[in-house]
């Protein structure tokens, strides 16, 4: 049985093995009962391959490791592909998400990540490498990754702009 659980594995990472992945947060929740208290766990996870796709999960369960395992597995499933111009992004943009603010914009080659907490986590799962990247308002980590991908989703290549507007290169 034990080899069967390896083939199962090693198909998982064949299948998976590009994509890096992150626990942001996770978190704790009890439920007093008669017996004591019961705890459950929630992880929030971000999946990206380094080269233009991101995704994020968040999963619960009753152990830490199953929580990783499903919220990863529902990140895999929620992946978005990033518009970049070269190793940054192609334009300023600024998205809230509840208290959460965020702000990103493109820098110059050779600038770096220079961004915080989750955004950076997601930033660099997605292989953004030049950004300036700052988190207003909130720090909770759920929603700035939730902020962030928001960001994510409004951004739009050179190409697409000029497709919506009728125009050739």
């Amino acid at each position: 049985m034990s080899k069967h659980n390896n083939n199962n594995s090693d198909s998982a990472g064949a299948a998976g093995s590009e994509l890096g992945e992150n626990v942001i947060s996770i978190n704790r929740c009890s439920k007093v009962v008669k017996g004591g208290r019961n705890f459950s766990f929630g992880a929030l996870v971000v999946v990206g391959d380094h080269n233009g796709r991101v995704g994020y999960g968040y999963g619960k369960a009753n152990e830490v490791s199953d929580a990783i395992r499903k919220g990863s597995e529902i990140a895999r499933r929620n992946m978005v592909t990033v518009p970049m111009h070269g190793t940054s992004i192609p334009h300023v943009v600024e998205t809230k998400f509840r208290g959460a603010k965020v702000l990103i914009r493109p820098a110059s080659p050779g600038t770096g990540l220079i961004a915080g907490g989750a955004m950076r986590a997601i930033l660099d799962l997605a292989g953004i490498r030049d950004v300036l990247a700052k988190c207003l308002g909130s720090s909770n980590p759920a929603n700035v990754v939730k902020a962030t991908m928001k960001a994510i989703d409004q951004l739009s290549s050179r190409d697409e702009i000029m497709a919506k507007r009728g125009l050739s290169n």
